[in-house]
């Protein structure tokens, strides 16, 4: 049975996909009526788009199924193996180096930790302040597993670990800024998960491709009941797990060997994550030039800009899919092109989101001299 699936990968992938797809939308929609009935809903406000209740806790549905499908998974590797555990610490170690059993328990316990605290905030909002501690913590959790930075210049131990801490927080909460259309934290987290499974290297991270795979069919699962009209929301709980998963896979991920060409390979996560990452910079630019708290919510996200340029929320969406998958297969290409290539393909990125900002600026300017 081993040898069959390594053999045949795709077939796995596709099993772990769409596995996670049916279980998903399954969870999902028992998920909506119970949140309904037990009135755990999002209402209308000053700074959301929807004018009716929508029930919340979509998260509890795709990340109780992503862990249901990987643990099921590993325990019927167990079994299939009689508890020799060859071919799965020989996975683990390809995908996590040294410790990997202790590396991928830290993982895994820090995505349910982060995923807690956002249930708590869901369930009664949490201060800023609040949730920032709890994310650090879950970061500190995946470091002291020893999961870190380790390339290059980030040999010291506490620079890689103060870097690493602030990349998975700076991703949680740029996921979690993001969730603020229909279908658009969910879409923009598969976009990322497929990308970073086209750039890993295929013979070192096997499972964390099936780990991708698990993931996308998970959310996609979600995403089939929160596309516009959204008839749930993920939350905090989903939006900051998406962004702490998505994260780790940057960190751990395979992006660049002796084999590939150039050493800027391992920009690959800073492309398949640009469009969070965008908008997150972007805000806090605005709101600091404005003079206001960066930790206070408001409407100046990208894709509220994309509404006051004249789209409808469901076409800033679909324009905001199209950027993160261009851009994302832009990274796919990274670890297969030489310094040259990999060069244009960050120009590109860069001249993609500059364009953006200059039409958003110009019709800034324009309604001003209007008015």
């Amino acid at each position: 049975m081993l040898r069959f699936l390594e053999q045949y990968q795709f077939l796995m992938y596709v099993h772990a996909m769409l596995m996670s797809f049916v279980l998903s939308v399954a969870l999902t929609y028992l998920m909506r009526r119970l949140a309904a009935r037990l009135d755990f809903v999002d209402h209308p406000g000053e700074r959301k788009i929807h004018r009716e209740p929508v029930p919340l806790l979509g998260g509890v549905a795709f990340v109780s199924t992503f862990y249901i499908v990987v643990l099921g998974h590993l325990a019927a590797l167990l079994l299939m193996q009689e508890f020799d555990l060859s071919w799965l610490e020989y996975h683990l170690a390809a995908f996590l180096g040294p410790g990997s059993k202790m590396k991928l328990a830290g993982i895994l316990l820090g995505a349910f930790l982060i995923f807690v605290l956002g249930v708590v905030d869901d369930l009664k909002v949490l201060t800023p302040w609040t949730k920032l501690v709890g994310q650090v913590a879950a970061a500190v959790v995946l470091v002291a597993s020893g999961n870190r930075i380790e390339m290059f210049i980030f040999s010291n131990f506490w620079l890689s670990a103060a870097i690493t801490i602030f990349w998975v927080v700076l991703l949680t909460n740029s996921m979690n800024f993001l969730d603020n259309m229909d279908g658009l934290c969910g879409g923009v987290s598969i976009i990322a998960a497929y990308s970073f499974f086209l750039c890993l290297q295929p013979h070192e991270d096997q499972l964390a491709r099936f780990l991708l795979m698990v993931f996308a069919g998970s959310v996609a699962g979600f995403l089939y009941h929160n596309l516009s009209p959204a008839r749930i929301f993920m939350g905090d709980a989903g939006a900051m797990f998406n962004g702490y998963f998505l994260a780790t896979i940057a960190l751990v991920g395979t992006f660049h060997m002796e084999s590939t060409p150039s050493r800027v390979a391992v920009a690959a996560p800073l492309l398949a994550l640009a469009v969070p990452l965008f908008d997150t910079v972007s805000v806090v630019f605005i709101r600091l030039r404005h003079g206001q708290n960066i930790m206070l919510g408001d409407k100046r996200h990208f894709s509220h800009r994309l509404v006051d340029l004249g789209m409808t929320p469901h076409q800033a969406v679909a324009f905001i899919f199209l950027v993160a998958g261009i851009v994302g297969l832009g990274g796919a290409l990274l670890p297969v092109l030489d310094l040259g290539g990999t060069m244009i393909i960050l120009a590109q990125t860069l001249g993609i989101f500059l364009l953006i900002v200059v039409l958003m600026n110009a019709h800034t300017k324009n309604g001003r001299n209007g008015s």
